[in-house]
C-alpha cells in the first residue's frame, strides 16, 4: 500500500478568504462532510452568505445546546421486567440504533462526533446485552461529546456497558483486573506504551476497585465499598490511596501533555486528514490544556483554521459506511424518517463492517482505507442502488426537485449534469472527457432533437430516471467514496 502523503499548509490562525482559497461551495461542502453528514443545497446556499468563522461557531453552539433525545420507557427496564427477555431486547435495541442513524441525519455535527466517540470509548452491545446499558452508554457519548474530556472519560467508565465490556464489574481487592486499566491509558488517554508502566496498571487497577454494585441483570451497577483496595498505591512515581475519582485526577495532572496530543492526533486523523500534522497537533494539544480539557475550544480552533481549508484537506478521509449511506439522504434532502428506510441503512452498514455498537474490536474500527476492499467496493455500490431503487419507487419527484435546486438553467443537461457530478464529488472531475461522459449518461435515451430545439427542460416526464442513472454513475466514480 502507497504512503499515504499530507501536502496540506496552513497554520491554526482563522481562515480569511482570498482569491487563492475562497469561500466557495466546494469549502461549504467540505466543512459540512467533516462536520456532519454533508449539506443539502439550500444549506450551502445560505451558509455562503455566512463568515466562515461565524458559520463554526453557529455549528458548534448548535450541538451544544441541542437537547439529549428523551428516554425510551425502557431505559431502566431490568431482566425481571421482561416476560421473555431474548425476543423483547431486539425491538429495543432497533428502535434506538434507528432513532440514532434518524438523529444523525437532522442533528449532524453532535452525532458526527457520538459516533467518533463511540469508536474511541468502544463497547460491544453483544458483550453486555441489555438495552438499558445501550441507552446510558450512547447518552454519555451524546452528553459529553463536547464537553469536559476528563469528566467524559471518568462517567464512560462507570458505564455499565463499560464495566462488563472490560471486565470493571469484575475488578476487586480480593482479585483485581488490569483490563480496564490497560485500555484506559493505551486506547482512552494516552496511547500505546506512552506515559506509563506494567507496574502503573497494575497498580491503576487496584485504584479502579469497587465497581462491583451487581444486582440484577441489566439494572445498574453502582460501587460498592467491600470490594474496594483501600491500602496505597504507586502510580506514575506517586504514592497515596488513590480510588476511581483521584486516579483520575492524577492521570489528568501528571500526564496533561500525552493525553492533550495523543487526543489531538486522533481527532485530526479523523477530521482533517489521515497523516497527521504535528505541527497543527502540538498547537491543538496546547489549547486542549489551556482550557482544562475542554473539548469545544479545540474543535473551534480546528475547524476555523486556515489548515482546514486548505486544498489538500479536500476530499481526502474515505467515508465510513454509515457516513456514506447517512450522506445520501442527508445531502439529497431525501426523506429519511421511515422506518423501512433506516431500517435498510442500519442493515446495510452491518453489512459493509459498521454495525452500530458493535465495532470490531476494543481499538474499533481502524476507518479510511479499511473500509475499502474489492468486495466492500462493489457492496458500496449495491447498496447506494437499492437506496437509488428504493427512493426512485416511492418519491421519485425528489429526484427532480434536487436537480431543479443544483442546476443554474433548467433546460441545459449539460449545466444540470455538471452541477449535480460537482455537488456529489469533493472536488469535481479532472478532465472534460470524464463529464462527457456524465452528461452521456444523464441524457439516457431522450432523443439529442429534444435537447437541441430545447423541448427538454427538467420538468420533462423522465427527468427523475436520468437523475437516478446519473447518481449511479457518480456513485461507482472513485471520487465518491472521499468526503
Amino acid at each position: 500500500m502507497s504512503t499515504i502523503v499530507n501536502c496540506a499548509v496552513g497554520t491554526l490562525a482563522v481562515y480569511t478568504p482570498t482569491s487563492a482559497k475562497p469561500w466557495d461551495r466546494r469549502r461549504v461542502q467540505h466543512l459540512y462532510h467533516r462536520m456532519g453528514f454533508g449539506a443539502k443545497p439550500a444549506e450551502i446556499d445560505a451558509a455562503m452568505k455566512r463568515k466562515p468563522s461565524e458559520l463554526v461557531d453557529a455549528l458548534i453552539s448548535e450541538a451544544l445546546n441541542l437537547p439529549l433525545p428523551p428516554p425510551p420507557v425502557w431505559a431502566n427496564q431490568g431482566y425481571k421486567d421482561y416476560k421473555n427477555f431474548n425476543q423483547e431486547i431486539i425491538p429495543q435495541y432497533i428502535e434506538w440504533t434507528t432513532r440514532w442513524l434518524r438523529d444523525m441525519y437532522t442533528n449532524g455535527f453532535r452525532e458526527k462526533l457520538a459516533l467518533f466517540w463511540h469508536n474511541h470509548f468502544v463497547t460491544r452491545s453483544e458483550t453486555y446485552i441489555c438495552p438499558a446499558y445501550l441507552y446510558a452508554y450512547h447518552k454519555i457519548l451524546q452528553q459529553f461529546c463536547l464537553g469536559d474530556f476528563k469528566a467524559f472519560v471518568k462517567a464512560t467508565g462507570t458505564t455499565p456497558a463499560m464495566l462488563i465490556y472490560l471486565n470493571g464489574v469484575q475488578n476487586n481487592r480480593f482479585s483485581p483486573n488490569e483490563n480496564y486499566a490497560r485500555e484506559l491509558y493505551e486506547l482512552f488517554t494516552l496511547g500505546r506504551d506512552n506515559g506509563y508502566t506494567q507496574q502503573d496498571i497494575v497498580e491503576s487497577a487496584r485504584a479502579l476497585t469497587g465497581w462491583n454494585g451487581f444486582t440484577e441483570i441489566c439494572a445498574p451497577i453502582g460501587f460498592n465499598a467491600t470490594f474496594f483496595d483501600t491500602g496505597t498505591k504507586t502510580i506514575f512515581g506517586k504514592t497515596g490511596a488513590f480510588n476511581y475519582d483521584t486516579l483520575h485526577d492524577l492521570l489528568f495532572q501528571e500526564r496533561a501533555e500525552q493525553i492533550s496530543t495523543f487526543i489531538c492526533r486522533k481527532i485530526y486523523r479523523h477530521f482533517v486528514h489521515p497523516e497527521a500534522d504535528e505541527t497543527i497537533v502540538q498547537g491543538l494539544a496546547k489549547t486542549f490544556r489551556e482550557n482544562k480539557f475542554q473539548l469545544a475550544p479545540v474543535f473551534r480552533q480546528l475547524f476555523k483554521s486556515e489548515h482546514f481549508f486548505d486544498e489538500e484537506v479536500i476530499g481526502t478521509i474515505i467515508k465510513s459506511p454509515i457516513e456514506l449511506m447517512v450522506g445520501f439522504f442527508r445531502q439529497g434532502g431525501f426523506a429519511f424518517e421511515k422506518q423501512d428506510t433506516t431500517l435498510g441503512v442500519l442493515y446495510i452498514g452491518g453489512e459493509l463492517g459498521q454495525e452500530l455498537f458493535q465495532p470490531v474490536d476494543v481499538a474499533g474500527w481502524p476507518g479510511n482505507r479499511s473500509w475499502l476492499t474489492s468486495s466492500s467496493l462493489t457492496g458500496r455500490w449495491a447498496a447506494l442502488d437499492l437506496g437509488l431503487y428504493g427512493l426512485y419507487s416511492t418519491e421519485p419527484e425528489s429526484y427532480r426537485a434536487f436537480a431543479k435546486a443544483l442546476s443554474p438553467k433548467h433546460d441545459d443537461p449539460v449545466l444540470t449534469a455538471k452541477a449535480i457530478v460537482d455537488f456529489w464529488l469533493p472536488k469535481g472531475l479532472l478532465r472534460e472527457a470524464d463529464y462527457a461522459q456524465a452528461v452521456k449518461t444523464f441524457k439516457w435515451e431522450v432523443p439529442e432533437n429534444y435537447y437541441a430545439n430545447g423541448s427538454w427542460n427538467l420538468e420533462w416526464e423522465y427527468v427523475p430516471a436520468q437523475v437516478a442513472l446519473l447518481f449511479q454513475h457518480i456513485a461507482r466514480l472513485p471520487e465518491f467514496q472521499l468526503n
